[in-house]
């Protein structure tokens, strides 16, 4: 019996805890067979599935290198901003003036200060001048001063990353966004093209339209095969509409586009909105802080900081992750290059949460990098030491459930593991990755972690979902 003991104890290990260095026979098999279809090898995954409660790995492989993870970085951002910021943390915008209101004039200037709100919208935006228009402001006789300094940002080229300078997505962050930095189009297929408005139409903003009807096909994403472009003339901003429409297309749709630079958006939706109040303005723009005597006005707040989370990694939001880091940065050390801050806030709290930060590189919180990288071994780590934190159930709530919501809706819909995973997936060229938690059916909760960053990767979606079954039929 002793005998049959010691034999019995190295098989056990060696099922619980495969080495980290393991070959594609170690996966299971509705993985490696997927892995296999899509022609992607051993070399090129990451993978770690563990138990919350901190038991040994039940299958771990090359979880200590470092790769990209993709989106699966805004479970990191998330995480230290709830345990950094607090999960009572809202964003405020204030607007405020030193002079008097008579006789429906505010004989000066008025001054907006940006909080770095990422979920400032046309429609709070027009709640706050509504709040003005209350208070008896008819004409602003001076300037509007916007108050951007809270973070202090490097140049932001939205065309660096993938040069699709137009698309929502690359928007960067500011103090004062507002609409993710984007407007909507609705577009109108019409017999020859498509009607297109944008209601409010920033000022200074023309949109002209070029598109036209093409002979066939299915509708599908009536985006796919449309083209936008912008040109300059002095404060007029044009954006060009081409591209073909197929005759599938018949119903209105949106198109969300980033064409303005966050400061002429926002002046552009004020200036409008303003106007359609009945308002007036007597002044300019212009960047400047109020005085120290200015007297509040009013101002708007965003929703607390878990639902803007929830946002974030239910739809894999870069934009409110821009945001979440350089507020992590401009709050831990005013003053300083935010998002370099928060890059140093995010690295000490993970030390301090006992999460390996070796490879570690968290570029903008986003994830639309190629240079972000972590270990399926520190996502692990990190998805373990939340499991504890007393913020746990914020961040699980504003993770996508798989066959239910977010990003994940239409993933495995019809499988053990719908309603019983919740995880942030991550895309990009070359790169699949998946982090989060599966209720399994032996009524534990694991964490899992994959990773792929392979030309094939694009094929990875079975083998995603082949893993996350896995581990929920256990």
């Amino acid at each position: 019996m002793p005998t049959c003991n010691l034999l019995f104890k190295p098989l056990l290990l060696a099922f619980l805890v495969l080495p980290a260095a393991a070959g594609a026979d170690s996966f299971p098999p509705p993985l490696e067979s997927a892995l296999a279809r899509s022609n992607i090898p051993g070399s090129a995954v990451a993978v770690l599935v563990q138990r919350v409660d901190g038991s040994p790995p039940l299958l771990s492989h090359r979880s200590g290198e470092a790769m990209n993870p993709a989106s699966v970085m805004k479970l990191v951002t998330a995480q230290v901003a709830l345990e950094r910021l607090g999960p009572a943390f809202a964003w405020k915008t204030r607007v405020s003036t030193r002079e008097e209101i008579r006789g429906g004039v505010l004989d000066g200037s008025l001054h907006i200060s940006g909080g770095g709100d990422p979920r400032l919208s046309r429609e709070r935006l027009w709640l706050l001048l509504r709040e003005l228009r209350a208070q008896g402001i008819r004409r602003i006789a001076g300037d509007v001063t916007t108050d951007r300094s809270l973070f202090r940002l490097a140049p932001h080229d939205p065309a660096a990353f993938d040069q699709r300078p137009l698309r929502p997505y690359n928007a960067g962050a500011d103090a004062l966004s507002v609409d993710y930095g984007a407007i909507r189009l609705r577009l109108q297929p019409t017999a020859d093209g498509a009607t297109v408005r944008s209601d409010p139409q920033p000022v200074d903003l023309v949109i002209e339209s070029r598109i036209r009807r093409s002979d066939g096909g299915s509708c599908g994403d009536p985006t796919a095969a449309l083209s936008a472009s912008t040109t300059q003339a002095g404060r007029t901003t044009k954006l060009s509409l081409g591209g073909s429409l197929a005759a599938g297309c018949t119903e209105a749709f949106d198109w969300n586009l980033a064409p303005l630079p966050p400061e002429r958006l926002f002046e552009g939706l004020f200036r409008r909105l303003w106007k359609e109040l009945g308002g007036e303005i007597g002044g300019h723009f212009r960047d400047g802080s109020p005085p120290p005597d200015a007297r509040l006005l009013a101002e708007t707040s965003s929703p607390p900081l878990p639902e803007v989370l929830r946002d974030m990694n239910k739809w894999s939001n870069n934009v409110i992750a821009r945001h979440v880091l350089a507020t992590l940065g401009a709050t831990a050390e005013p003053g300083q290059d935010s998002v370099t801050a928060g890059r140093r806030v995010v690295e000490q709290s993970l030390r301090a949460g006992g999460v390996d930060t070796r490879g570690f590189v968290i570029d903008n919180g986003a994830g639309l990098s190629r240079s972000a990288r972590i270990s399926a071994h520190s996502l692990g780590q990190l998805l373990q030491h939340a499991w504890r934190s007393p913020t746990m159930p914020e961040l699980v709530a504003s993770l996508p459930i798989a066959g239910i919501d977010g990003t994940a809706r239409r993933r495995l819909a019809n499988s053990p593991a719908a309603g019983h995973a919740h995880v942030k997936t991550g895309t990009l060229d070359g790169v699949r990755s998946l982090a989060g938690y599966v209720l399994a059916r032996d009524g534990q909760r694991y964490a899992v972690v994959l990773m792929i960053n392979h030309p094939n990767a694009g094929a990875a979606r079975d083998a995603q979902d082949a893993l996350l079954e896995w581990v929920a039929e256990r």
